[in-house]
């Protein structure tokens, strides 16, 4: 899973879709590996209802695990599923043997009884490779080995991946979502980096970035991050996907600004989103390993 390092230049993008790539190449062999030790690492996807977006996504992951030699199987269940029937369906996956990874496709339908604290609970939290199970959550803070979530995850993966240091340098994290904005803060610490937590309600939003090493944007606000905002030579993530008013997508960083000013910057689309399947392969292939008894 090592990559050499890639020597910095002024603005140089980081190209999430081929680090993501690669890692998925990666992911090939050691499956290739652990299905001889007979744990072919098994994917599960429950998707709930008809959203037309999370059906995209969750093709995608259909395919992006089959391509790594995964086991792939799809549960799909009606928009009226009940929360007991739901329930019953990810405790039967979590005594499945052939299953090492299991994820809920969120957002869950509304106007029926299905919650979405109780869904990810249901989930065993060594097949948890979404990471939001509270016990996930409790180890990552309490600095244990256990899954985190795929897009902090990512986002890590990316500043070791190109080289950018992270012991002893100032982090802002805009945004505390639990998704991203605070299991980010979790792991840049355990990193040994100076973390200042910062939302839509910081007081100098913009003092607070010009004095960071690394910026990781996940407000969902476009264009939030001006190039002013920016240290000359920062790591600059943007983790925001928004639709702007052209219709494009983009990220919560203005990227044509702060290109001028960063260091590294990654793009949106082709930064940080691949990353997310990637570390989800990862964390399912490492629950495939831990069942075999062997490192990944």
């Amino acid at each position: 899973m090592n990559a050499n390092a890639t020597r910095l230049s002024p603005a140089q993008i980081i190209d999430g879709k081929a680090t993501a790539l690669a890692i998925r190449e990666e992911l090939k062999s050691s499956s290739e590996r652990l299905t001889e030790l007979g744990q072919k690492p098994g994917l599960a996807v429950v998707l709930v209802g008809e959203d037309p977006a999370s059906q995209v996504y969750v093709r995608n992951k259909d395919r992006a695990a089959e391509a790594a030699g995964f086991h792939v199987e799809t549960i799909r269940l009606a928009a009226e599923t009940s929360q007991a029937e739901l329930t019953a369906q990810i405790h039967a996956l979590n005594e499945n043997p052939a299953i090492h990874g299991i994820l809920v496709q969120l957002p869950l339908p509304k106007g029926g009884d299905l919650n979405e604290r109780e869904t990810v609970r249901a989930i065993s939290p060594d097949k948890d490779v979404d990471g939001l199970h509270p016990e996930n959550v409790a180890r990552l803070v309490m600095g244990e080995e256990g899954f985190v979530p795929c897009t902090p995850a990512g986002c890590i993966e990316l500043l070791d991946r190109y080289g950018i240091s992270i012991e002893g340098k100032h982090a802002v994290v805009i945004g505390r979502s639990m998704l991203v904005g605070k299991p980010i803060a979790q792991l840049l610490l355990a990193r040994n980096a100076t973390v200042s937590m910062c939302h839509s309600r910081t007081a100098d939003l913009a003092g607070h970035c010009q004095q960071a090493d690394i910026v990781i944007a996940a407000v969902g606000v476009a264009g939030l991050v001006r190039g002013d905002w920016v240290k000359p030579g920062a790591a600059v993530l943007d983790v925001g996907i928004n639709r702007g008013e052209d219709g494009k997508l983009c990220g919560d960083v203005a990227y044509d600004e702060v290109l001028e000013q960063a260091g590294a910057l990654t793009p949106v689309p082709g930064g940080v989103g691949p990353m997310t399947i990637a570390m989800l392969l990862r964390n399912t292939a490492l629950s495939a390993a831990r069942a075999a008894g062997v490192e990944l």
